[in-house]
């Protein structure tokens, strides 16, 4: 089971990237990159970059509980110690990850997608944008700015891991079609209860636009018999079957925006004015 890399030609003083997400097997995805990185360092590329659309370990960003580790940083010191150069991700769960690597870091926002996608499939629809967390308020309010629209939040509880209790709507939310926006989706709890509260409290529909589509476990069949309208992932994750069979799941390409920040990363021009 051992993971081994030969790169078939020439690229010696190339500018190389390597484009791999690090999600489910994320451990063979994650040493796949560690030794392409290594291979291609060791054949001389001139720069590397590790194109990462989904940065698995990422919510393991800090300390938990006692004696427990922050393998985010571990992986960051990973892929720095294997070759890259720089790295090129999209929607990293904590924008401190950034500070992990000592490499050049561009992190990409899928916002401008989601904005272009809202106004085409909701024109004319009253929309709210609402966050299903304090903690996703900025990223929701940016979208909420784009689109000028309202913004709600969703005040909850969680009692314990992948478990979440809702506990509160924060804004005028009745008569409203509300869009939930967040990075990531892994058991779908929290986004399926805060839609739940959402159509409690007067909502018209409730959708969901996330970045990463992780969902493990039963977490598509439970969107599936949720209240959620549709929900919308980008594709930094491969579908799976049953996501490709549900009916209220769908994806977006990110295809184009990384292949656009990569190439203003070798023609050494701006990344960050792709969102300006």
């Amino acid at each position: 089971m051992e993971v081994f890399v030969e790169i078939q030609e020439n690229v010696r003083g190339e500018d190389v990237f390597v484009v791999q997400s690090t999600s489910y097997p994320a451990n063979d995805n994650l040493m796949e990159l560690l030794v392409t990185l290594d291979a291609l360092r060791r054949s001389s590329a001139r720069r590397i970059t590790a194109v990462i659309p989904y940065f698995g370990y990422a919510r393991q960003d800090r300390k938990t509980a006692s004696r427990s580790p922050i393998s985010a940083k571990l992986v960051a010191n990973l892929i720095t110690e294997a070759g890259a150069n720089r790295v090129l991700t999209m929607d990293l769960h904590a924008m401190q990850i950034q500070g992990f690597f000592d490499i050049p870091v561009d992190n990409l926002y899928a916002a401008p997608l989601y904005s272009r996608d809202i106004k085409e499939r909701y024109e004319g629809r009253d929309i709210m944008i609402v966050s299903p967390d304090v903690g996703g308020v900025v990223r929701a309010r940016a979208i909420a700015t784009r689109l000028s629209c309202d913004l709600a939040i969703i005040d909850k509880r969680r009692e314990r891991a992948g478990q979440s209790e809702v506990m509160n709507v924060i804004g005028e939310v009745e008569d409203r079609d509300c869009i939930l926006v967040d990075d990531i989706v892994d058991s779908g709890g929290t986004l399926c209860n805060a839609a739940e509260a959402l159509i409690k409290a007067g909502a018209r529909s409730a959708s969901v636009y996330c970045t990463h589509g992780v969902l493990s476990g039963g977490a598509v069949a439970r969107i599936a018999s949720s209240p959620i309208e549709m929900m919308t992932l980008t594709d930094s994750i491969l579908a799976t079957e049953a996501v490709r069979l549900a009916h209220n799941v769908r994806q977006l390409t990110i295809a184009p925006l990384m292949a656009e920040a990569m190439r203003r990363i070798s023609d050494e021009s701006s990344v960050s004015s792709l969102f300006d």
